[in-house]
């Protein structure tokens, strides 16, 4: 046996598994192969979105399931024995493990960040009668973390698994076990940072699974503001509680209950009897976990504080993807710095979320202001205060039809090109404003009502109808609504898993509503194709993306103790009013002094612009009534409009697809003569097409954009090198008249002439696939290897065949395209 010539696959189960096994790893419960950490970023150009291929860790090793503990990375034995040391580092990072091992069947390197600690070297090398055995590796990875055998009943706790392949994400593991880790440590206020649709709650309830089944904490609070985020959980991620498990409801506690899902406002309210968290004792709970824990938590002087202070001696868990940060609200003050933090532009990056094209649509009012004539009243009769208003004034403090039909004419038309069907949110300003919208989409589409009337719906906290709708919104399975029409309620609990378009028309100056909003986007569903999402921005919001805390770490901000806060004050952005009521709202407390709405955050009921509400009274302004103008026969149109990108440094750029093409393909080949001789010296065609495609270059887009009728290769010169192309017909054709068949017997001129008609009509990859025998008109010749045997000699005659058609095609092409 020539081990040079042995594959990777070989080279693992002839050498690496047995030295494995040989000292004692269990092979069902200890050994993982091929384990994929990523799931393969998407790339989005045009209307096309293609996810990168990515590798898997060859092997990986574990204490439990609940705990790996090394990388095993292998290359074949024509390399060198540390070949993979480097690719295997990579992985154990995602999964924060201290032992790499890279081999090539003659030993191993050993990568071990233990070491250094007790005076060893980092890396060593192994024969493979010496790989360590789990034992060794255990011992050696609890020295280096310092566990006491308290904390170890706590950490080696297996995770839920309900015998499914479901299992925690790398990422969703070591936000598990560095919790685990903490609370172990005796830490109690705990704070975790996970981006919108990587699955918080499955990871909350592994963390309270793991707590509970130890038997460490016994009686468990999940905690939120709005039903939706209690009843979506309780029959989903923490249904394996089962009896044990009920939702608070009528403002009691039942304490033969030992996991206990509730809202504040069924727990709480400002009236001594609404108190139903005092229904028990103040260590009734181990532990709280507290879902958006950036809300009504987050400030001191919070009505929904006092449950978490009641409750002080609970150990307690904030989630959040958008932790609140400012000069006088923290969460960070309150819970501590993370203990895990996994961002947007992480979860893009390794493709468990869908990444985003925005189009910012500018349009002239809102750039160049409107301002009544002297003495204009508007559609009402009212006076319109003279002054020039702006883009924050419209659909707040006055109304423009005209505005509002171009805003629902840009959405009608961007979901007729693309998909009519894709389900799409548009936050507005308030209720009214979202009723207007929803009236004038109505209007704009409607064959689409006629064959559903829930095509476009109002999903606003005033509206019954709507909100009994937001169910079906959210499921993938049903078709409508497919338009829904907000303003405040489905800024978060939303999960819409195929919402493909995000509309602001909305007023958003706050980072932590806007990361909430972007949210509803982000999630992937492959089997419902929603790979990516658009951003159709009119308000200018999508400008935050450029803010370098957009996507930043969580930086404390506030300096104040919790005893210097002065009642009134506080960010009211998010936050929960003490009046409210058991339903599934968020509703802020009030916090101004000016009688004309100052922020787009604040004053709603149900979540939504209570255009009842007129404000404290001033001295200047007594009894005054807040009016909101409306107006129409005003001319509105578009300014301009421009798509932008998410790029590979998580940024958004204004690029074509030509030009993002340009420069991914000049950084793979330096110039024209370079692509042209690597693409003749290819045995395949299509390795290099797949290896651009990895890399970005979506075919399927850059003939949209450039022609249908182009070669890969010619689509690459034109595009890169600005050559003249020639298209697939063009070359084919040439080839036909140099007449080089005549070397072949009858038969095989008959199939390569063929595959020259293949190739113009569908490309290079097409020929190169001996399927291509199994159509017409090859089907009626014969079997493919009938074919290649009668009229070529043999398959090996026949691939010789194919590579100088290939050779024919691209002639001369490394002197000219």
């Amino acid at each position: 046996m020539d081990k040079k010539k042995l594959s990777e696959t070989d080279i693992i189960s002839k050498f690496i598994m047995p030295a494995v096994l040989s000292t004692g790893w269990n092979l069902m419960k200890q050994i993982r192969q091929e384990v994929k950490l990523r799931d393969g970023k998407v790339i989005v150009r045009g209307q096309v979105g293609m996810r990168k291929t990515v590798k898997s860790a060859d092997i990986v090793l574990y204490h439990k399931p609940s705990m790996p503990l090394a990388v095993i990375e292998a290359k074949a034995n024509k390399h060198e024995v540390g070949k993979g040391i480097q690719q295997g580092l990579d992985y154990a990072r995602l999964l924060d493990v201290p032992f790499i091992f890279a081999s090539n069947g003659d030993g191993f390197i050993f990568h071990d960040k233990t070491a250094p600690a007790t005076g060893g070297k980092l890396e060593t090398e192994l024969s493979l009668d010496e790989f360590p055995s789990p034992q060794q590796l255990w011992n050696k990875y609890c020295i280096f973390k310092g566990y006491t055998t308290e904390q170890l009943s706590y950490i080696t706790q297996d995770f839920y698994d309900d015998g499914t392949d479901k299992a925690p994400r790398y990422y969703q593991l070591q936000a598990i076990n560095k919790t685990i880790e903490a609370i172990s440590k005796g830490e109690n206020r705990i704070l975790l940072v996970m981006a919108t649709g990587v699955g918080k709650t499955y990871t909350a309830f592994q963390i309270a699974w793991r707590l509970w089944k130890a038997k460490k904490k016994k009686r468990i609070l999940f905690l939120a503001d709005r039903n939706v985020l209690i009843d979506d959980p309780k029959r989903k991620d923490f249904l394996p509680f089962g009896d044990s498990m009920t939702k608070i409801t009528g403002r009691k506690v039942d304490p033969a209950y030992e996991v206990h899902l509730g809202i504040y406002q069924a727990l709480s309210g400002p009236e001594e009897h609404q108190k139903a968290f005092k229904q028990v004792s103040p260590d009734f709970f181990d532990l709280i976990v507290i879902d958006e824990c950036h809300r009504g938590s987050a400030a001191d002087d919070s009505a929904w504080r006092e449950i978490l202070e009641y409750f002080a001696s609970a150990t307690q868990i904030g989630l959040t993807a958008t932790p609140k940060e400012t000069d006088e609200v923290s969460n960070i003050d309150y819970f501590g710095e993370p203990v895990y933090t996994y961002s947007l532009k992480e979860g893009i990056e390794d493709g468990f979320l869908s990444p985003y094209k925005v189009i910012r649509v500018d349009i002239d009012v809102d750039m160049q202001g409107w301002r009544p004539t002297k003495g204009q009243t508007d559609n009402h009769g009212e006076l319109i205060d003279d002054r020039i208003y702006n883009q924050k004034d419209f659909d707040r403090t006055l109304v423009i039809d005209e505005r509002t039909q171009l805003v629902a004419e840009t959405i009608t038309s961007y979901l007729k090109r693309t998909d009519p069907m894709a389900k799409t949110i548009v936050f507005c300003n308030d209720i009214n404003h979202a009723e207007r919208m929803r009236r004038a989409l109505v209007n704009l589409n409607p064959e689409q009502v006629a064959k559903n009337e829930k095509y476009v719906m109002k999903i606003t906290g005033d509206d019954e109808l709507g909100k009994n709708q937001l169910e079906n919104f959210m499921n993938p399975k049903k078709a409508y609504p497919v338009i829904a029409t907000t303003s405040e309620l489905m800024t978060t609990g939303v999960d819409a898993k195929t919402c493909k378009l995000i509309v602001l028309d909305q007023n958003i100056q706050s980072m932590t509503k806007f990361k909430q909003i972007i949210g509803r986007g982000t999630r992937i569903d492959d089997k419902f194709n929603k790979l990516w999402f658009t951003i159709l921005d009119f308000k200018k919001a999508t400008e935050l993306f450029a803010d370098e805390n957009f996507d930043g770490e969580p930086v404390q901000v506030m300096e104040k103790k919790s005893t210097d806060i002065i009642d009134g004050e506080g960010d009211i952005d998010g936050e929960i009013a003490p009046d409210a009521s058991i339903s599934d709202i968020e509703t802020p407390d009030y916090k101004t002094t000016s009688n004309e709405p100052t922020d787009p955050d604040v004053p709603q009921v149900d979540g939504d612009w209570d255009e009842t509400y007129n404000g404290p009274i001033t001295d200047d302004d007594e009894k005054k009534p807040f009016i909101k103008f409306h107006i129409s026969g005003v001319t509105v149109k578009k300014m301009a409009e421009r798509v932008q990108y998410y790029d590979s440094d998580g940024k958004l750029v204004t690029e074509s697809f030509k030009d993002y093409t340009r420069k991914t393909i000049q950084k793979q080949f330096a110039s024209l003569d370079d692509f042209t001789r690597k693409w003749n010296e290819a045995e395949r065609k299509q390795s290099i097409i797949d290896e651009l495609a990895n890399e970005g270059v979506i075919w399927q887009a850059l003939e949209d954009d450039i022609s249908k009728d182009l070669d890969p290769f010619d689509l690459i010169c034109h595009v890169a090198f600005d050559q003249p192309p020639l298209t697939r017909k063009e070359r084919a054709n040439n080839v036909k008249k140099r007449n080089y068949f005549t070397k072949y017997s009858e038969q095989a001129q008959t199939v390569l002439s063929n595959l020259l008609d293949k190739y113009a009509d569908a490309g290079v990859s097409e020929i190169e696939s001996i399927h291509v025998l199994k159509v017409q008109p090859f089907n009626q010749m014969g079997k493919p290897m009938e074919i290649a045997k009668k009229a070529f000699g043999g398959r090996k005659e026949y691939d010789q065949a194919i590579t100088e058609l290939e050779s024919e095609l691209y002639h001369n092409a490394d002197k000219s395209a």
